[in-house]
This record gives C-alpha cells, structure tokens and sequence, in this order.
C-alpha cells in the first residue's frame, strides 16, 4: 500500500463523532422496519498490538523528521527520509483509526473477537512494509519498484506481499463493521462509506505495478507517475507529479475518507448547536451521505485523470468537466439534504 499521508489532513479520529448526537428516533430505524440495537459495552482496553503499531509510528515520524534535518541524501530528488516520515504518520493515522473501529465492534461472536485477531494481522503486516521502507531509506536506495539488484527486488516483493494482507486485512474489518448495526445510523453510514472507499484506494495501489508502469529490464518493477517517470517535478512534500498523471492522489484522497467522513459528521454535531436544523437524523444521515458521494466521485475522478496521464492541477477539458459534475452533484445532495422535510415531522407552515 503506497500512501503518501503526510501531516496534512491528518487528524486522527479516535472518538466517535457520533457522542453529541441526538437519541435514536424514529428515523434511526434500519431499512426493514426493525429498531437498530442498543448500544453495547465492550472491553476497556484497545487493541493492544496496534496501540503498539502506533507508538512506534509516532517514534519512527519523530526519527525520520530529524533524520530530513540531519541526513542530506535524496532519492529520487527527494530527502532520503521523507518517505518514511509520511509512510509513518499516515500508518500512525490508520492504526488509531482501526483502534476505535474494532472499538464499536460487539463482543458476539463474529464481532470484537473476530476483529482482534484481523487487528493484529493488520499491525504486523504494517509493521513489516514500514520497517522495510526504512530500511531502504537507512541504505540510501528507492524502496517502491526497486528492482536494480536481487536484494532489492526481494525487498519490494516482501513489501508487495505486506500490502496484499494489509488490504485483506482491511478489507476482513470493513466486512465485519458492515455486519454490525450501529444505534447511530449517520455515523454507520459515515464509517461503512468511508471503509468502502477507503478499501476500493488501497486497491489503486495494484494499478502501479501492471501494464506500462513495469520495465523489469530497467529495475523498474512499477511507478506511481503515469506517462512519465518516477522522480520528475512534483507538489511539496507529497511529491505528486505536476508533469503526468500520479496513482498517487486518489490513492491518498479514498484512503482518507475513513478519517474525513465521521470529520464531517462531527462538523454537523457542533453545527447543530447554533443551527438547530442539523441535528435533525434525518438531515445527519444525508449530509454524511452528500460527504460519501464527494469522496467517492473525487476517487473515481483522479483515477481517472491520473490514468490518462493527467497532473492534479493540470486536468483536461474532459476533467474539467468532470470535477464540475462532480461539484453540481455533490451541491444538490447537499442541499436536498437541508431542505428536505424530517420524517415524522408535520406539514410545512403556510408562508
């Protein structure tokens, strides 16, 4: 899984946005008529091999920021420990956001004790892609597609392998919070959308190393650029290309829809406060799901601007056009969330 979550946009959620919300009402009712169930107590301790995972990716982001400040070799252009900084930070984010996850899961069978084991999976495998991407940084040579010499090359496909368990791994945990009902259905709908799209970003990382990003007679065992190299002008610190299209950008933009969606349910409950509209379930509900629909559509289409060699900040008539679509949709999901009428509620006044 090749992330590129550096510090921005990174704020952990590791509380549920869902605390300030509203008791369940009517409308908090699952789609066959049924009462969604009760909330349900769980252990008091988090998942302890990614409250590991964690503290290690704290230390690990604190040693390589220091090592961009002492160390002056690049790769590829770039401070030799950049790339286990953000690799850091972003593995940092993900495990405190699967903490809380595996947090809401039951105590039933199939539920918690099926997700600490699919936790731990998750931490290791983690912990083995990170440990190997510092290890090439500490040698001074590229980490992802490295294939110039045999040592290399094994590195890059143990690093491939830990990125295949870890979208199993994620995609085992999305399976397990789609099957349970949370009493929140705003917030269930948060969470299921943002895992989903999360997981379908993972799985862009897969495009890097088919087709044309291969030239194994080169070394190159993948890119993330598209029409052009790896190594060519990129956006600060991120580094995606602003010369060709770049996998990169909708990989990080889906990954992180698991953090940015129960963000904005969260944004509508303080809302709620000087609004008091928001705070209908209702309107929660479509609101997160105006959220999913603008973070859905913005993986569909820098995948596919990224596909058709396309810059980020360069799009293409065609592009345009698909950003404004995407813009109107997401505006009028938006809208018809706020002006729609609460159900249960009476008729609207005479004007």
């Amino acid at each position: 899984m090749d992330s590129t979550a550096a510090g921005t946009a990174s704020t952990t959620t590791t509380t549920s946005p869902g605390a300030d919300a509203l008791p369940a009402t009517a409308d908090d009712r699952t789609g066959d008529g049924a009462t969604a169930e009760p909330p349900r107590r769980h252990g008091a301790h988090p998942h302890r091999p990614l409250v590991v995972l964690v503290g290690l990716m704290l230390l690990l982001a604190a040693a390589a920021l220091l090592g961009t400040l002492l160390d002056g070799r690049t790769v590829n252009g770039e401070p030799v420990w950049l790339k286990p900084l953000k690799f850091a930070l972003s593995f940092g984010i993900y495990g405190a956001t699967a903490i809380w996850l595996l947090s809401l899961l039951p105590a039933a069978p199939r539920g918690r004790p099926a997700g600490q084991r699919t936790g731990t999976v998750l931490a290791v495998a983690s912990a083995i892609e990170v440990g190997l991407i510092t290890l090439q940084a500490a040698r001074g040579t590229r980490s992802h597609f490295n294939g110039s010499t045999a040592f290399d090359a094994y590195v890059f496909a143990a690093m491939a392998a830990a990125a295949g368990v870890i979208w199993l791994a994620s995609l085992g945990i999305t399976v397990l919070v789609l099957r349970h009902r949370l009493p929140d259905r705003a917030l269930g709908l948060a969470l299921r959308a943002g895992m989903a799209i999360a997981v379908a970003a993972m799985a862009v990382a897969f495009l890097m190393t088919s087709g044309d990003q291969r030239d194994p007679a080169a070394g190159v065992l993948g890119a993330h650029a598209v029409g052009v190299g790896d190594g060519g002008d990129g956006l600060p610190v991120v580094g995606w290309s602003v010369e060709g299209g770049d996998l990169r950008v909708p990989h990080f933009l889906g990954m992180h829809a698991l953090q940015l969606l129960p963000l904005l349910l969260w944004a509508v409950d303080r809302g709620a406060r000087r609004w008091p509209r928001l705070a209908g379930p209702g309107v929660r509900h479509r609101l997160v799901g105006a959220g999913a629909v603008a973070c859905g559509g913005a993986l569909l289409l820098t995948t596919w601007q990224a596909l058709r060699g396309r810059p980020l900040l360069d799009p293409d008539p065609a592009g345009w056009a698909g950003l404004a679509a995407l813009v109107v949709v997401t505006a009028v999901t938006a809208a018809g969330a706020l002006l729609a009428r609460e159900p249960g509620a009476g008729p609207a006044p005479p004007r």
